[in-house]
C-alpha cells in the first residue's frame, strides 16, 4: 500500500510519485484502491502555506471521505494550524505509454550526483536535448543544439558513476527541455537515476529518493520522442 501522484502534460510526458505507507506515521485505508483527481497548483499553494521557513517542521494529514468529497489537509507547525479542502474531481483516464521492460533496449543505472552537473552545463536555449546511449564508445552521451552551438557531456561504462550499463544496440533519441526541466527537481533530491529506452525511443527516468530517516521512495518520469524537430548538427 502508499501513495501515487500521477501529473501529465501534453500527452508527451508522465511523472509519477511513490510513497511507501512506511513513510507516514500513521496510513489507514477503508478501500482497496481510491483514485480521484485535484488541481496540482491548489494542492502546491496549500501544503507551502506556511513559507517553508528554514528550520521548522511542519506536519501533514490528508483526509478523504470518498467519492464527490473534498481533501482535506490539515497543516501545524510551531504550535499552528490551518486546514484546507480541495475540491476533487472525477480522474481522467491516465495515459498508458505502455513501456514495457521487454521492450527495453538499453538501460543505465548511475549515480545522480554526475548527471546534476552534466545537466547544469548543458545549453538550455536549446529546444531538445539528445541521448544517445550505445554499447560503443561514448557509450552515453547528452547533447544539445543552442544558440551557442553544440555541447555535449559524456559518460564512458568505465566511470565510477556507472552503476550498471546494459546497452545492446546504438540508439539516438530526442526530447523536448520543456517536457523534461521538471525532472530536475526530482534528480536535485536523488541519490541514483534508472536511464531506459524502449524499443520507440520512449525514456524513462527514475529517480530514488531517500529521506532524512533513510527511507526510500521513487520518481519515475516517461517522456515520449519529439518526431518533430529539425535536425541539428550531429556529434
Amino acid at each position: 500500500m502508499g501513495f501515487k501522484v500521477t501529473v501529465e502534460d501534453s500527452k508527451c510526458v508522465q511523472a509519477n510519485a511513490f510513497i511507501q505507507e512506511a513513510l507516514f506515521h500513521e496510513f489507514v485505508m477503508k478501500e482497496d484502491q481510491i483514485t480521484f483527481k485535484i488541481n496540482l497548483t491548489v494542492l502546491l499553494e496549500c501544503l507551502t502555506i506556511f513559507g517553508g521557513t528554514p528550520g521548522e517542521s511542519t506536519s501533514l494529514k490528508m483526509c478523504y471521505a470518498g467519492y464527490g468529497c473534498p481533501l482535506i489537509l490539515v497543516l501545524e507547525e510551531d504550535g499552528v494550524l490551518t486546514d484546507c479542502s480541495i475540491k476533487t474531481l472525477e480522474p481522467d483516464e491516465i495515459l498508458d505509454f505502455n513501456f514495457c521492460s521487454t521492450n527495453v533496449i538499453n538501460k543505465i543505472i548511475m549515480k545522480s550526483e554526475c548527471l546534476k552537473e552534466a545537466f547544469s552545463e548543458l545549453d538550455m536555449s536549446s529546444d531538445i536535448l539528445q541521448f544517445l546511449m550505445s554499447p560503443d564508445s561514448p557509450h552515453f552521451r547528452l547533447s544539445t543544439f543552442g544558440n551557442a552551438g553544440s555541447t555535449h557531456s559524456d559518460f564512458p561504462k568505465e566511470s565510477d558513476m556507472m552503476e550498471s550499463f546494459q546497452c545492446t544496440q546504438t540508439q539516438t533519441n530526442r526530447y523536448k527541455i520543456s517536457l523534461l526541466k521538471p525532472s530536475v527537481k526530482a534528480l536535485a533530491l536523488s541519490t541514483r537515476v534508472s536511464i531506459r529506452t524502449d524499443n520507440r525511443g520512449f525514456l524513462s527516468l527514475q529517480f530514488m529518493i531517500k529521506n532524512e530517516d533513510g527511507q526510500v521512495c521513487f520518481v519515475e518520469f516517461y517522456c515520449a520522442p519529439d518526431e518533430d524537430v529539425d535536425e541539428g548538427p550531429e556529434p
